[in-house]
């Protein structure tokens, strides 16, 4: 009985949330390297570029990504994740508005395309948090 009524809630899911097949992306997808197009590496975000740079830090971070470098004055961050060195760069378009790009330091498409979805992800998880200036001691 117990599994008639998994197997009925199952597809009503499945039936009640329509999903093409070009949205999803399986967790092999993500983690295995392959050639990745440059189009995928960056997007533009409705937030000003300071903002950008500093929830990009925050993203590189919680995914547990080494930071390499960071320079504020030009708006990018060298890290590293799996076992390669990805250059951010972040640029202004407007005041509302800026761009992030995350690309391979080698210039080499062929990385697990994860690393740019699950920093993309944090970020627009992110945008409508609100910074906190920390006080000097």
């Amino acid at each position: 009985m117990a599994r008639i009524i998994i197997a009925v809630l199952g597809l009503f899911l499945f039936a009640v949330a329509p999903v093409s097949a070009e949205t999803v992306m399986t967790v092999q997808s993500l983690v295995t390297p392959q050639n990745v197009d440059f189009e995928y590496c960056n997007k533009i975000f409705n937030i000003n570029a300071e903002r950008l740079f500093y929830l990009t830090i925050a993203s590189i971070n919680a995914n547990k990504f080494k930071i390499d470098e960071i320079q504020s004055k030009s708006g990018y961050i060298l890290f590293t994740a799996a076992d390669k060195q990805f250059l951010a760069n972040i640029a202004s378009l407007d005041d509302k508005r800026a761009i992030l790009k995350i690309t391979p330091a080698n210039n080499i498409y062929y990385f697990p395309l994860g690393i740019v979805v699950n920093l993309f992800k944090y970020i627009e998880l992110n945008t409508d948090l609100q910074t906190v200036e920390l006080k000097k001691i």
